[in-house]
């Protein structure tokens, strides 16, 4: 299922105040493999890390989200990704995830 910007910033609000933690302690980015991306390169823990991701209906909705989250203080970076980036990740970093 497909999300607008509204839709999956509402989501990733939710869930980021559900773990509480302040926005610098998040990575949100987007890609096009999200679990490869979560569970690989970020080395996130699928089963006990705190981590969400939404597909957006665009590529250009997935970086609007995600620069709506660097501007509100959230670790990643911008302009990575091509056509393909639809998804928009997010995960609370820990010692063992990338950053």
């Amino acid at each position: 299922m497909s999300y607008t910007k509204q839709q999956i910033i509402t989501d990733i609000d939710a869930y980021m105040r559900q773990h509480g933690s302040p926005n610098s302690t998040w990575y949100v980015g987007i890609a096009s493999d999200v679990r490869d991306r979560l569970f690989n390169d970020h080395n996130v823990n699928e089963k006990s890390g705190v981590w969400i991701f939404r597909q957006a209906i665009s590529s250009s909705v997935a970086r609007e989200v995600e620069k709506a989250y660097l501007d509100a203080g959230c670790d990643g970076g911008s302009g990575g990704g091509d056509a393909s980036t639809i998804y928009v990740y997010a995960y609370r970093k820990t010692n063992s995830t990338n950053p």
